[in-house]
């Protein structure tokens, strides 16, 4: 299965383990809760997908690569102890509490979450005298003499041997004991998460166009030879950084995240195409509505490989506005029930508005800063919640340092003005997205009329979580016109099929 089915697959298992019964007992027996094993190429997005489950059900998560670990660290160091046993005094081997199961343990304490996510990867790369308390723990859960909390769900992770000389199998009885799911590479899969995480233009165009591209690992007299989802996914976020800092994007950058010189030297040709479009087209004109029909002549007229890469460009351009837009829309609801609890807690004090409470402010910033530090700490912070907790600290900031130059100092009058011009300039970027949707609609509408062009456009803000939920919430006349004329679900294995027959020519 591909790696949604999968996540989909260990999403449903979680939420049936995490079932109660009325008097409050899971209603499958924690012993009977098999342990997940993940087993996949590597870079497919096993960890990333369970970092992703844990904030979606809001349970703890604590993640470990077993390759780390030896026999010590898992199982706990032994010391002697003395028990009585018939009224004799024996000495007895017992073993501290293992690393792995006393971060649980510190988890649940930092966040206040009892349930939860135990994940560790590598699980069949184990050194040999690590395999035999590795093959106890998948079936009893227990390290050492030591158990996961009940409410704690076991999630393991894996290569096959022929991604990883150091993997093993495992026998029947225990493969017995586990809920195994196998993962395979599945590029359309991967871009949609891509278009969602606005990987680089640059990046998905270029795959769109050689799709054989995505996944590849091929033995060679140098060694191997491989390109993975994660390396795409790490060079996109490098050549953002070294647009944004003017460097130089050549292909030795790329060749140390796609470690296939072959591939490495056609998407380092495909890079330098792309700026030049990226330049010639101007895309911040486009959204902004100042594109002239010149520019739309250019678009209509061109190579299908070009463009492929100017809506690649427009899309990316237009998701991260919707994107942004939904971030601080998300940012506003968050503040406003921080404000409304932080109201609450002022008038339980016998306070009005026009007192001063900067010390409960104080106070309300520091909780927020602790639980967002908290939460990035065990893998919990999304973007999307980690922009709310920086703006709602930022408006407390703001309320304390303007306060402490007024008579009255910070009064929650003033906290509830600064949250008004917080949603006045939230209007304001809802009112810009929007402007700028409609403006991309105009002009692929004029630049291609209904062709291969408005479909990408159409399918993209599809799959795109920020672009959906910022048509969903504030509505788009011409992208649901667009998208009930094309039907674009049947039509996107089309388009597939002719980006496939795409060639990339050096120039």
């Amino acid at each position: 299965m591909n790696i949604r089915e999968a996540k989909q697959q260990i999403r449903n298992a979680m939420v049936a383990y995490f079932t109660k019964d009325e008097f409050g007992n899971y209603l499958l027996p924690p012993e009977r809760q098999r342990p997940v094993f993940l087993i996949g190429a590597p870079g497919i997005g096993k960890t990333a997908i369970m970092e992703q489950i844990a904030r979606e059900l809001e349970v703890g998560f604590v993640a470990y690569s077993m390759t780390h670990h030896t026999r010590q660290s898992a199982l706990g160091l032994p010391f002697i102890a003395s028990k009585n046993y018939g009224g004799v005094e024996y000495q007895v081997s017992e073993y501290t509490m293992s690393e792995i199961i006393a971060s649980v343990y510190e988890a649940m304490e930092e966040t206040g979450r009892t349930e939860g996510i135990l994940f560790l990867d590598e699980i069949n790369c184990v050194s040999e005298t690590l395999t035999p308390a590795m093959l106890q723990f998948l079936q009893y859960k227990v390290f050492g003499r030591h158990k996961v909390p009940d409410g704690w769900i076991v999630v393991t992770a894996g290569n096959p041997p022929e991604y990883n000389r150091t993997a093993h199998d495992f026998d029947i009885a225990t493969w017995d004991r586990l809920k195994r799911i196998d993962v395979e590479p599945d590029y359309d899969v991967w871009r949609e998460y891509a278009v969602s995480a606005e990987v680089h233009p640059a990046v998905i165009t270029y795959l769109d166009i050689e799709r054989s591209h995505f996944y590849a690992v091929e033995a060679t007299p140098d060694g191997a030879s491989f390109v993975t989802a994660r390396g795409w996914d790490d060079l996109s976020a490098m050549i953002k950084l070294y647009e944004a800092q003017g460097i130089l994007v050549d292909e030795l950058l790329v060749e140390q995240y796609v470690q296939n010189p072959d591939i490495a030297k056609r998407f380092a040709l495909y890079y330098d195409l792309f700026t030049k479009y990226r330049s010639d087209y101007q895309i911040d004109r486009i959204l902004d509505g100042t594109a002239d029909a010149a520019l739309a002549e250019r678009a209509r007229l061109a190579p299908f490989d070009e463009r492929v890469a100017v809506m690649g460009l427009i899309v990316d351009a237009t998701v991260g506005q919707l994107r942004s837009a939904v971030l601080e829309e998300k940012a506003a609801a968050f503040a406003h029930q921080a404000l409304g609890e932080l109201k609450e807690g002022v008038f339980s004090c016998g306070l009005i508005e026009s007192d001063d409470i900067a010390e409960i402010v104080k106070t309300t910033a520091a909780t927020l800063a602790r639980t967002r530090d908290t939460e990035r700490a065990n893998s919990l912070l999304d973007e999307e919640r980690y922009r709310a907790y920086e703006r709602t600290i930022a408006l407390l900031d703001t309320a304390l340092r303007l306060g402490a130059d007024l008579p009255g100092g910070t009064t929650f009058s003033l906290v509830r003005q600064l949250f008004g011009e917080m949603l006045d300039e939230l209007d304001g970027a809802i009112e810009a997205a929007s402007l700028a949707l409609d403006n991309v609609f105009r002009f692929v509408e004029t630049a291609f009329g209904e062709g291969q062009e408005m479909l990408m456009l159409v399918t993209d803000l599809s799959v795109s979580r920020a672009g959906m939920t910022f048509i969903n919430d504030h509505g788009s006349e011409r992208y649901f016109a667009h998208n009930q004329n094309l039907q674009f679900y049947e039509r996107g294995s089309d388009l597939a099929d002719r980006i496939n027959r795409i060639v990339l020519e050096e120039e």
